[in-house]
C-alpha cells in the first residue's frame, strides 16, 4: 500500500482522518469543494504557460514537469521538481490562493512529503522548497525543508500504515476547534 501527501496531511490534522476514511471507508467527499476543482484549472494552465521557463533568479538549472514519482510508502505528482544550481534539488508548487502572510502547515506539509519523494526518485538532497500563491500575482515563497521536517512524514506515514493495516483507533487530536468543521464530528467518539 502507498499513501499520499493528503493522507499524512489529514493524519497529522487528526489521527482518526485515517480511521474513519481508510479503515472504515466512509469518504468525505472532497473532491466537491470549488477550491479543489479550481486548483487543478490552475495547475493545468500553469503547466500549459510555463513550460520553458527557468527561475534562474532562484537557481533553477533544470526543471521537470508534472512528475509523479513515489517510493515504497509514498506517491505523488508534482506541479515541478527543480534542479538547482548548488546540486540540491526543490518541490514547486502552484496554490489556487492569496499570500496573506502566512503559511499553512498543509502546505509545508505537502513540500515535505514531496522532499522525501525527491530525494528517494533523484538521490539528491532537498533544502527548500518553494510555493507559488496564482491570486497574489504568482508571488513565490521559499521553504525550509529540514531533515526533521521529512522526519516527521516518514513517522506520520508509519503511523498511517499501522492504524490501517491493524484496524486501530487512534486517539482524536488534542485540538478540539478542528472537531468543529469535521466532516466526521457526527461519528467520532470524543
Amino acid at each position: 500500500m502507498s499513501l499520499t501527501p493528503s493522507q499524512i496531511i489529514e493524519y497529522l490534522y487528526c489521527p482518526r482522518f485515517t480511521y474513519f476514511e481508510y479503515v472504515l471507508k466512509i469518504p468525505q467527499n472532497e473532491h466537491k469543494f470549488h477550491k479543489v476543482i479550481k486548483g487543478r484549472q490552475v495547475h493545468t494552465e500553469q503547466q500549459q504557460k510555463n513550460k520553458s521557463y527557468l527561475r534562474k533568479k532562484i537557481g533553477v538549472v533544470k526543471k521537470y514537469t508534472n512528475q509523479y514519482l513515489t517510493n515504497q510508502v509514498l506517491r505523488g505528482e508534482m506541479d515541478e521538481v527543480l534542479e538547482l544550481k548548488d546540486g540540491t534539488m526543490a518541490a514547486l508548487d502552484y496554490k489556487f490562493a492569496q499570500f496573506k502572510d502566512r503559511i499553512y502547515d498543509t502546505y509545508k506539509t505537502q513540500l515535505f512529503c514531496y522532499s522525501w519523494l525527491i530525494e528517494d526518485s533523484f538521490r539528491k538532497e532537498v533544502k527548500k522548497a518553494f510555493l507559488v500563491y496564482t491570486r497574489s500575482n504568482f508571488k513565490l515563497i521559499e521553504i525550509p525543508v529540514k531533515d526533521e521536517d521529512k522526519r516527521r512524514v516518514k513517522q506520520a506515514s508509519q503511523d498511517i500504515l499501522n492504524i490501517i493495516q491493524n484496524n486501530y483507533f487512534p486517539k482524536a487530536t488534542k485540538y478540539k476547534k478542528r472537531c468543529i468543521t469535521c466532516t466526521y464530528k457526527n461519528i467520532c467518539i470524543q
